[in-house]
């Protein structure tokens, strides 16, 4: 911890100091992650195992041990239509708790989608514009990734379509018109234009869907065209890759009014933000320039880091995807339609999985309604009403903040407020109305949803 300057709330960057690199975690760390295996042969996937997925650019920067990889001018044009982000100290919020802790907070609901999404949508249309690709399929769960790539293919003059998880399509329509105002088409998932969506409206009609369903039927579509490639909104290491770019502007921003973090808090559903935020943090640690402790912080419906176990699990429902190593709950989970959509999923990043695996990240889980209690006070002391999905770092920060009351510590706490929630009103409307229930998931639905997991030698 170090005792900064304390006149400020907002710290802002100029364009001219807008990070030029990412950074990649793999080149700093004392044991590499596990590698993703082919599905049929279980030996290490290769570049040909991931084209018909995604152009050569981004499988390069997958497997890259390069520790920054440079940002494309192309990129960076359209970054700076909201880059560099703020960083705000939540002042408001520590009077309200009445704690001595100083809360941080890195606002990206400042771009055009209203999330974090875009800074790897972009990069990712980018690169598949430029191998002459004509279009792009994904799945969204709050339909933020959808809205981002919607966005990204936009600017590059690509086609997007998109599977919404279904509850989600029912909950948010107005995520759906977002990205339909971008252009993208948007299928509720399970669909009636895949032959698995299909199937499974035939065993299910009313099915809520889930990540693994809808990302089964955007590979499906991508494998289909050579013209068409996929694009994943997190887990993957080039997906946390494009993130760092939060982090990078953070640690320049901390600079500036002489902090440290002590605790570092991310929410955590496939790992993006999270990792987009630690990861440069972590390096700094790693290199013994500070010491923060980090933090996970996922859904009690969907704990997949503190429930889940650490195996070779497909990234999809119908196991198209390379098997990767991950903290899962397997990938026929499907899970509670709790308002974090974009948390729910039944694996977690590979790198993040690896970095809980040695102890270097640690994760807690946290109820609903716990979340929409600290969205409320956030949202009264500073403001901007968050996207249900940071609510669970909201949550965790707050409980600190409440641990440094009574032991009169001073803590630096950062976390990212990855997107704003002006369309998740309705997740707001239930929580007041006294209408939403909290979910614990059992052992014995994880138990059961682990059956279906691979087992390797």
């Amino acid at each position: 911890m170090a005792t900064g300057d304390t006149t400020y709330s907002k710290i802002l960057l100029d364009e001219s100091e807008l990070p030029t690199q990412w950074y990649n975690l793999v080149a700093d760390l004392p044991e590499p992650p596990p590698p993703a295996l082919h599905p049929g042969t279980h030996e290490p996937a290769g570049p040909d195992d991931f084209a018909p997925l995604f152009p050569t650019a981004l499988i390069e920067q997958e497997v890259t041990t390069q520790r920054y990889v440079d940002i494309p001018g192309g990129v960076l044009d359209v970054y700076r239509l909201w880059r560099p982000s703020p960083l705000f100290r939540a002042r408001r919020l520590e009077a309200l708790l009445d704690t001595p802790a100083r809360i941080y907070y890195k606002y990206e609901g400042v771009s055009p989608a209203g999330s974090h999404k875009p800074n790897t949508a972009v990069p990712q249309a980018y690169y598949n514009h430029q191998e002459g690709i004509t279009k792009l399929t994904t799945e969204t769960g709050a339909g933020q990734w959808g809205s981002a790539l919607a966005f990204a293919t936009a600017q590059y003059g690509m086609e997007c379509e998109v599977w919404q998880v279904a509850a989600s399509y029912r909950a948010k329509p107005h995520r759906r018109t977002m990205m339909q105002i971008w252009g993208a088409t948007v299928h509720s998932s399970p669909s009636e234009v895949t032959d698995y969506g299909r199937s499974l409206l035939a065993q299910d009609p009313d099915q809520p869907g889930s990540l693994g369903i809808a990302i089964s039927e955007a590979v499906s579509m991508a494998v289909a065209d050579p013209l068409t490639r996929y694009a994943l909104g997190s887990v993957l290491n080039h997906v946390l890759l494009h993130q760092t770019i939060i982090g990078e502007e953070a640690l320049l921003q901390l600079a500036k009014v002489g902090e440290t973090p002590d605790l570092l808090v991310g929410c955590t559903g496939g790992g993006s933000n999270f990792g987009g935020l630690s990861f440069p943090f972590l390096r700094e640690k790693l290199a013994g320039r500070m010491s923060p402790t980090i933090r996970c912080v996922e859904p009690a419906a969907c704990p997949t880091l503190t429930k889940g176990e650490y195996r070779y699990d497909f990234g999809d429902t119908a196991g198209l995807t390379p098997l990767m190593k991950m903290h899962t709950l397997g990938h026929d989970f499907i899970p509670e339609p709790i308002h974090a959509g974009g948390l729910r999923y039944h694996g977690m990043s590979p790198l993040v999985s690896h970095l809980h695996e040695q102890g270097m990240v640690e994760a807690i889980s946290v109820p609903q309604t716990e979340c929409f209690a600290a969205a409320l006070q956030f949202a009264k002391a500073e403001g901007i009403v968050p996207a249900p999905e940071p609510t669970h770092a909201l949550a965790a920060a707050i409980r600190e903040a409440l641990v440094c009351k009574e032991s009169g510590q001073e803590k630096v706490i950062l976390t990212a407020l990855c997107g704003h929630g002006h369309l998740d009103l309705a997740s707001y409307e239930q929580y007041l109305s006294g209408q939403m229930v909290d979910y614990d998931l059992p052992d014995e639905q994880i138990s059961a949803a682990l059956q279906g997991v691979p087992i390797l030698d």
